[in-house]
């Protein structure tokens, strides 16, 4: 059964000296970059000079629209804001379990956890990043993407292994896969203010009003604002079975303490000019949620108490300019604030009940440069320093504080045949603690290549391959938590082989465009940290004791078809095949046994029919069978589930703007299917959409 005690605990820090020492740090960081700036600056000027303005005739630039992930070198899967809007989706988490390979843990209910493991390899190897910076959570090293509402989301782009754009911060190639978050940024057509305003509503008391505003303040810059709230009872009900498949008997229950409300507001600054941009943006969220306990024996009702407080707040800017003609520039830097307050008014201890109020922190700033020595050949260099740090109310706490210091050295080569990139990442980690011994210094050397060949010019057809070898850090769970965590944790290491192909085409006018894409991979991960009984059986531990190996298979095709004036047809589908086997001690009873929550067969569909009066939409998940613990018992064994939608939807254009009405019934099935062991989905239910766009 998942524990939130174990995912909500995170460690800080207390003395004087580390903040002196975090101080240091950043002090000298400014004190390098200002000259570069300023040499910039000047560089950039001077160049302004020499510059003449020309004008130039009307360029129309015809583009069909997934060609970055057609030329991309490693798979990439991109969905847009108008595509999301008829994928009946609400949240990022719901978008993300569309794309191939993916695998979404899922607790139920608006409020439930929501986490994202790509090709089996866990949620810990998947970088969350939102406007191009990294989320980091150096507790369990998890991102809850369940927070991230669609409210003002532009695109939601996977990357599995890296992207092929090397000007990036280096901690954005420091993960085995990176999930990039775009807010919408302004745009204005004639108009100084732009603005949405959406409410939807629908089954178990779900009610989220939202307002979106962007206005002009002068000719290079813009603001945005957006915030939204959410609340829902999540009281649903569902099909508890006893016995095999409900064979014995079976009741309606109804699920309780699944109530949340969320609040998120978030504001942006944008500039821009002919040879610099920039942005700061404020971002705050807040949240109070139940925390469904496991529907099993005894406990029909999944009754808990529970109670879960969250908090964010987080400031980041980005700076980029252009100094020469050659060469371009970019500063990033954020601070981040976690709040989190877990509470147990029936925990069996002394006191009768447990309360623990922790607290995290991260300072955090990048500087990365790129020279364009040649046509179509770029080098970069970036560097990146982080301080983590976390504190806890809880007595005895190791208190850590984390130092990370990344550098990327990278290359790239584009022409109309190959795309080829290649790089190195340095990782040097320290860990400071209050109390106790603090976990060993680590640092390594990453490298990564990539390459996709089109060897036909009448074909847009490509070969592409890629190799990376990443490590992923222990988290302070692993390492100080209270009686489990365990100091002399290995990073595990990972080494990631992909070779795939991909094909675009269009066929007349009647199908503008056609793409398919297959991608084999497998994937080496040693040194896996895992729970671990001790000689107590009623103690565990974290161990390095874990050997996996993955080898799978993803295809992907969307086709769409151009019916009649005014009449459209698109279809998509994506399929995975995925055997994540240990293969740790051949002696075991888990030896090549698939391991838990990870199914063999997986996949997506979605059709959208557009007309001149209406859209409708169908998309739909399945996953086949998983094991919800390392022995592939009979009695471990989850079935499989498919999960069916249907919507439909009209904008109606009016005078004062447009006013759009979407209708969505999920779940038409109306089977309460468990991603999770436990924590059964809720049935059939309803959702309705209204915005005015002005």
């Amino acid at each position: 059964m998942f524990d939130f005690h174990y995912l909500c605990n995170p460690f800080g820090y207390g003395l004087m000296g580390r903040r002196c020492a975090i101080y240091k740090v950043w002090a000298a960081v400014l004190l390098w970059s200002v000259p570069v700036a300023a040499g910039g600056a000047v560089a950039a000027d001077t160049l302004a000079v020499r510059d003449s303005v020309r004008e130039m005739d009307e360029v129309v630039i015809v583009e069909r629209r997934n060609v970055r992930e057609m030329r991309a070198t490693a798979p990439l899967q991109v969905v847009g804001r108008q595509a999301m809007v008829k994928m009946n989706v609400f949240q990022v988490s719901d978008a993300v379990k569309h794309f191939g390979g993916v695998t979404v843990k899922d607790y139920g209910g608006i409020g439930g956890l929501k986490s994202v493991s790509v090709r089996s390899l866990g949620a810990a190897h998947t970088a969350v990043s939102y406007d191009g910076i990294t989320i980091s959570d150096c507790q369990t090293g998890q991102i809850d993407i369940g927070r991230f509402s669609l409210d003002n989301v532009e695109r939601v782009s996977l990357w599995s292994g890296q992207s092929d754009d090397i000007f990036v911060p280096a901690r954005q190639m420091a993960s085995a896969s990176l999930l990039d978050i775009e807010s919408a940024t302004p745009e204005f057509e004639g108009k100084p203010v732009n603005g949405r305003v959406s409410l939807k509503g629908g089954s178990f008391g779900l009610v989220n009003p939202s307002l979106y505003l962007e206005g002009r303040l002068g000719e290079n810059l813009s603001l945005t604002f957006s915030g939204e709230w959410t609340g829902a009872d999540g009281q649903y009900p569902y099909l508890l079975e006893y016995g095999e498949s409900g064979k014995d008997s079976s009741s309606m229950e109804v699920r309780r303490n699944t109530d949340v409300q969320n609040l998120r507001l978030e504001g942006a600054l944008f500039g821009r000019d002919s040879v610099q941009s920039g942005n700061v943006k404020l971002y705050y969220f807040q949240s109070e949620r139940g925390l469904p306990g496991a529907t099993i024996f005894y406990n029909t009702a999944g009754f808990s108490s529970q109670r879960l407080w969250e908090r964010t707040l987080f400031a980041q800017g980005h700076y980029e300019r252009r100094v020469a003609q050659r060469w371009s520039v970019q500063a990033n830097a954020k601070y981040n604030y976690s709040y989190s307050r877990y509470l147990d008014p029936t925990a069996l201890n002394v006191e009768g009940r447990q309360e623990d109020i922790y607290r995290q922190q991260e300072f955090y700033a990048s500087f990365a440069a790129v020279c364009r020595v040649l046509p179509g050949l770029s080098f970069s260099v970036a560097t990146d320093g982080a301080v983590n740090t976390l504190t806890s109310n809880e007595r005895d706490f190791a208190n850590p504080v984390r130092f990370t210091w990344l550098t990327s050295l990278a290359g790239k080569y584009v022409n109309d045949y190959v795309l080829a990139t290649a790089s190195v990442l340095m990782t040097s980690v320290n860990d400071v603690v209050e109390r106790g011994e603090a976990a060993e210094s680590r640092w390594r050397f990453s490298p990564y290549a990539s390459v996709s060949v089109k060897p036909w010019r009448g074909a847009d057809f490509r070969v592409r391959l890629f190799y990376k070898n990443v490590f992923r850090m222990p988290t302070f769970n692993d390492l100080y938590y209270s009686k489990v965590g365990e100091v002399t944790l290995r990073p595990e290491v990972t080494d990631q082989f992909n070779v795939g192909l991909t094909y675009q085409t269009a066929i007349g006018r009647v199908v503008p465009s056609l793409s398919l894409t297959c991608d084999v991979y497998h994937n080496s991960v040693k040194d896996k940290i895992v729970a671990y009984p001790t000689k107590n059986i009623y103690q565990w531990s974290m161990v390095n004791y874990g050997r996996v190996s993955i080898d799978g298979v993803d295809f992907t095709g969307e086709v769409s078809f151009a019916l009649h004036k005014g009449f459209a047809l698109t279809l998509g589908a994506t399929y995975t095949y995925c055997m994540a086997l240990d293969v740790t001690d051949p002696e075991s009873r888990t030896y090549k046994n698939q391991i838990p929550y990870t199914p063999r067969m997986s996949g997506s569909g979605r059709a959208v029919f557009e007309t001149p009066w209406f859209h409708v939409a169908y998309s739909l998940v399945w996953s086949g069978a998983r094991y919800s613990l390392a022995q592939n018992y009979a009695e471990n064994r989850l079935p499989g589930y498919e999960d069916h939608s249907l919507s439909a939807g009209h904008d109606f254009k009016l005078p004062l703007g447009v006013l759009g009405v979407n209708v969505e019934c999920l779940n038409l099935t109306g089977k309460n299917y468990a991603v999770v062991r436990y924590f059964p989905m809720p049935g059939r239910n309803w959702r309705a959409t209204v915005n005015w766009k002005f």
